[in-house]
């Protein structure tokens, strides 16, 4: 699932997650609980930040948010930052560097 600068979300295992976890991640993302359902079963990301498009100042606090609600939750995740059609999965803190850089 190729982007342009973007940054994405994707659970390390496929836990059928209960519905109180697919209802907040609903409230962060904005995503229904059915796609959530639906890409964590397909093993693609619950959520995808496109950086540097109108709708940055939304979609980066809903992607930092996620990221602390999966971590808060024990629920292991990749952050894959996706550049000049290509993927390379990267660490928090890579992650906080991009997103607070001016530039």
């Amino acid at each position: 699932m190729p982007h342009d600068d973007a940054l994405s979300l994707t659970l390390v295992e496929r836990p059928d997650l209960p519905s109180a976890i697919l209802q907040a991640l609903y409230r962060i993302t904005g995503r229904s609980t059915v796609e959530l359902r639906r890409s964590i079963a397909a093993g693609e990301p619950v959520y995808t930040a496109g950086l540097f498009g109108g709708d940055h100042i939304v979609v980066v606090p809903r992607l930092e948010k996620t990221a602390s609600f999966l971590a808060e939750h024990g629920l292991a995740f990749t952050i894959t930052e996706w550049a000049d059609g290509t993927a390379e999965e990267i660490t928090p803190e890579t992650m906080r560097a991009i997103l607070h850089t001016d530039g």
